[in-house]
């Protein structure tokens, strides 16, 4: 009897037309010009469902990856769609590897690349009042004596005096 996986039930075909769907609603433009003069080129040829387009306006040819962070890896899209669809349900990376039956590393690989593709996608930007808890900040001139000189007040020093684990004592203390 054959065990039926999630990863099966996922096809290819389903996974470029939803990411057709979500890049270009409306119409296909160019990723390089933004232009919209854009004629279909056939498919891609280690992949079935990869649309290639060739764009008019500047003569250079793309896909339905083109420019994005899935874009240049050697797996399956279906299986980058179902590690990202783990990832939005919580599971550890030992599961989801179980799940996909990839290599631990691979993964590992996959959910960074995809996070930090997700971080760079979503700038947020503070305006207005911003509350902040547990702030660090780094105050004086750390690392710069030559402007401790300049602002005429005596530079810390290197070490701090006193027995160790009986707390800290002021420079210049003895």
């Amino acid at each position: 009897m054959e065990v039926i996986t999630i990863k099966k039930l996922v096809s290819e075909a389903q996974c470029y037309e939803a990411i057709r769907t979500l890049r270009w609603q409306e119409n296909v433009s160019c990723p390089h010009c933004n232009s919209l003069e854009v004629i279909k080129r056939g498919y891609h040829s280690n992949q079935a469902f990869r649309q290639r387009y060739e764009c008019k306006a500047c003569q250079k040819r793309f896909d339905d990856l083109t420019e994005t962070y899935l874009e240049g890896h050697h797996q399956p899209l279906s299986v980058w769609i179902l590690c990202l669809y783990f990832m939005g349900l919580n599971l550890s990376n030992a599961q989801i590897s179980r799940e996909l039956d990839l290599n631990k590393d691979d993964l590992q690989f996959m959910t960074e690349h995809l996070r930090t593709g997700i971080d760079k996608k979503k700038p947020e930007i503070l305006s207005g009042e911003v509350e902040c808890d547990e702030l660090y900040l780094v105050a004086g001139h750390k690392g710069q004596p030559e402007k401790v000189r300049e602002a005429g007040r005596e530079p810390r020093c290197r070490r701090l005096k006193g027995a160790r684990g009986r707390g800290t004592l002021g420079c210049g203390q003895k």
